[in-house]
């Protein structure tokens, strides 16, 4: 009779001891490489965004980027751009933006207007303006300019593609002129988008945009429109400043008046011939318009 004192066998304890311990090795080195591998796919996929946050994050505020229209009257006022580099900035892409600046002083002199050239990161443009038609042209030239062959020997630096309208519609009204300025700016090239469209990472921090109308009696901000963007009141009314979005479509518009020249130089003529008239005919009291006394003979 033998007696079982329920003792295993110490060695094979130890070898399914061991073939747990490596497969569970196994298996979590696995796993590890699973997770890391599917991290990097992620990283890879949206590492744009990534680029985008970290540079919001040390770049903020880098570049303020100003646009304003000036009327004095119907027949005079100024466009006035002002650009602003961050010092952080041009210390990164030094070059590229020193470019661009230049390429803002050639169309600047190209529509005949001037440079004030504040700093090397710093340029204000001034282009003066004859009638609503000429703003027209000269606004919608400078900002977005045609490409002509042969006019340059250096390449522009290359922007991301911004569409925009800009319209002044002009309507007399005898004495005094009615404006009504539209300008609708697409900046969604400037955001990064997902693949439906959603807007991931906004370049707000990055820059600072906005657009500026000062007129002399005072304008008043349309928000009716799709995309309208709402426009601050300063001086009273005299100056209205929209802060764009970017990554986004953005409409403005606004209606003022403005005297009409044309207008009043008709009733200023009309009043000087009516004045010389009555001087004339009041001056001679003994005769009147059109008729003249005429004594008989004698017989």
């Amino acid at each position: 009779m033998g007696i079982n004192l329920g003792v295993k066998p110490v060695g094979r304890t130890i070898k399914q001891s061991s073939l747990t311990t490596r497969h569970s090795s196994r298996a979590t080195q696995t796993i590890t490489k699973a997770i890391a591998q599917k991290l990097g796919q992620q990283l890879r996929r949206f590492r744009v965004v990534w680029m985008m946050l970290l540079a919001s994050l040390l770049l903020s505020g880098c570049v303020q980027y100003d646009v304003g229209i000036n009327f004095e009257s119907p027949n005079r006022g100024e466009i006035v751009q002002h650009i602003k580099l961050d010092d952080r900035l041009t210390s990164l892409s030094g070059a590229s933006a020193q470019q661009w600046l230049e390429t803002v002083e050639q169309r600047t002199r190209r529509l005949g207007g001037k440079i004030r050239r504040n700093s090397n990161q710093e340029v204000t443009a001034i282009i003066p303006f004859s009638s609503g038609a000429d703003l027209n042209t000269k606004f919608s030239e400078f900002l977005q300019p045609s490409t002509q062959k042969g006019t340059a020997k250096r390449a522009e630096p290359v922007l991301p593609e911004i569409t925009s309208d800009f319209q002044l519609a002009q309507s007399n009204f005898l004495l005094l002129l009615r404006n009504r300025l539209s300008y609708t700016l697409d900046l969604r090239s400037l955001g990064v988008t997902s693949a439906n469209g959603d807007l991931l990472v906004s370049p707000s921090s990055l820059l600072d945009l906005e657009f500026r109308l000062n007129t002399p009696w005072g304008a008043r901000s349309i928000d009716t429109a799709a995309n309208a963007v709402s426009a601050e009141r300063r001086q009273q009314g005299h100056e209205l400043i929209w802060t764009l979005k970017p990554g986004e479509i953005n409409h403005l518009e606004a209606a003022f008046w403005l005297p009409s020249p044309l207008g009043i130089g008709t009733v200023v003529i009309v009043f000087l011939v009516l004045g010389g008239w009555y001087l004339k005919y009041q001056s001679l009291p003994g005769q009147t318009a059109g008729s003249t006394q005429v004594s008989a003979p004698e017989g």
